[in-house]
């Protein structure tokens, strides 16, 4: 049988980390094969009252490299850069993305992938572009009939998931941080958003691999310093609490579903048999 497969397509630097980080930890110390997507360089991401901008393509130069250095930590098995401008994933070209994403998914051939949930977290317009072409893409690589270069074969994915983050989680977030993420778009400013528990299929316990996602997060020094440094304050139990459990919902599995609540993105999903 064929190794696990992990699969988590972001659009920028840092989300693989703050979004993932435990699970990449989790699944890349157990034997999973790891794979991060992203499709920006991150090129804006100069915290605007902050002097020094480097400008676009020397930031994305030393974000994709804090992004390699965070998978690295991370147990990464494969870090995927695509091309696309920060800022305007929402306007990349379908049929260039999805054929790119295709082609991914079907050179790694994973069984379970991970992205944004329709939310983008926060309502980031990257984010959410990105959960679009990500489920588009899923869709395509299992379809015979759509073509890549490379004749590559297709692939059906067993699971998909969105990362997703519970009330409770979003509320200890912003007592820990006096405050909230959020960005204004369209004249409308839009925040971090809390799922029911209800809504949660998935929650994986996580928490054994704490001290080697912050050790991964601090590689994200140019987007998150002001949250790198305030979580330096945070005592150790509060750290287990806010990166311990990853919470998720299964946006469709062709392996199992139901009601009872996972513990496990496998779930379902055979185990690869040890040689002899």
């Amino acid at each position: 049988m064929e190794p696990l497969r992990l699969m988590c397509v972001f659009a920028h630097p840092d989300d693989e980390t703050l979004g993932t980080g435990p699970l990449l930890a989790k699944y890349a110390a157990e034997g999973v094969e790891t794979t991060v997507v992203c499709a920006t360089a991150g090129q804006r991401g100069w915290p605007a009252d902050r002097p020094g901008n480097p400008g676009l393509e020397e930031l994305g130069r030393i974000r994709a490299g804090e992004l390699r250095a965070a998978c690295a930590i991370l147990g990464v098995h494969e870090v995927v850069l695509l091309d696309y401008m920060d800022g305007e994933l929402d306007q990349a070209g379908p049929d260039r993305i999805i054929g790119e994403l295709v082609t991914h998914l079907r050179r790694v051939r994973p069984q379970v992938v991970v992205t944004f949930g329709p939310d983008g977290a926060y309502g980031h317009p990257d984010h959410i572009a990105i959960s679009q072409f990500t489920q588009a893409a899923a869709v395509c690589a299992a379809d015979s009939r759509y073509a890549v270069p490379g004749a590559l074969p297709p692939h059906r994915l067993a699971k998909l998931y969105y990362l997703v983050d519970a009330k409770a989680a979003v509320t200890a977030f912003r007592e820990m941080f006096d405050g909230d993420i959020g960005m204004e778009i369209d004249g409308e400013m839009r925040r971090m958003v809390g799922w029911e528990d209800w809504m949660i299929t998935t929650r994986v316990d996580a928490g054994a691999y704490w001290e080697q996602v912050w050790e991964a997060i601090r590689c994200h020094d140019t987007q998150v310093r002001d949250m790198i440094e305030a979580m330096a304050a945070v005592p150790v139990d509060q750290h287990r609490r806010l990166m311990g459990i990853q919470t998720l919902y299964r946006a469709y599995s062709l392996v199992n579903g139901g009601r009872q609540v996972e513990t496990d993105l496998f779930a379902g999903i055979a185990q690869p048999k040890e040689t002899v």
